[in-house]
């Protein structure tokens, strides 16, 4: 048995060798990037996810004569909850592209939400509503930095198993390219959605 073992070892030994020069363990640790960095994406998203029904809602019991616009913003939500796999969604162009089209959709349900804003003083005016605003301009801001950080991850990621060696590498063990923010997005991904309160000039 001691000698099957060593003979075992001696023919994984050249392959161990040919994988170390083969930038397999940079391909494992800009996979593992992709796939943290689509987390953070995804845990931003739900985190505004999770702040709109309480704004709907204070938006609601001062502006109740909106119902398209809060329908609108129910229907964005319920679309994207409707979603299965957005965890694979970088390995998966269908479901990222599914994926980023629902969250347009919200954005711009949302921004409807900013513009009704201002023709109610009292919905201005309203504390709660003015501090879930504050939460959700911080919140569109950590997805703009999330979406950065995994736009340049799957750059790298995907430069590397197309470059030689990398490529030899991705080739023999099944590596594919990553999906990324289509380029339609790609102006958005490095600006966030501005919320501001005051009243157009011509409405003074």
């Amino acid at each position: 048995m001691s000698f099957l073992v060593h003979v075992r070892w001696l023919l994984l030994l050249p392959l161990m060798f040919w994988l170390s020069g083969c930038d397999y363990n940079q391909i494992q640790q800009r996979d593992e990037a992709v796939s943290a960095e689509w987390s953070e994406v995804l845990n931003q998203y739900q985190r505004r996810a999770d702040l709109i029904p309480n704004l709907v809602a204070t938006a609601q019991a001062n502006a109740s004569h909106e119902a398209e616009v809060f329908k609108s913003i129910a229907d964005a939500r319920a679309k994207i909850g409707s979603l299965t796999q957005v965890q694979n969604a970088p390995e998966d162009a269908q479901t990222m592209q599914a994926y980023q089209q629902s969250q347009s959709e919200l954005s711009s349900a949302m921004s409807r939400l900013l513009i009704i804003s201002e023709r109610y003083p009292d919905l201005k005016a309203d504390k709660m509503f003015n501090n879930l605003m504050v939460q959700l301009e911080g919140t569109e801001n950590r997805i703009t930095v999330a979406r950065q950080r995994y736009v340049r991850a799957v750059q790298e990621y995907n430069l590397l198993i197309r470059q030689f060696p990398g490529s030899l590498t991705a080739k023999v063990m099944g590596y594919q390219r990553k999906e990324n923010f289509q380029p339609k997005n790609v102006q958005q991904i490095s600006t966030a959605p501005e919320v501001d309160f005051t009243p157009p000039a011509h409405a003074k």
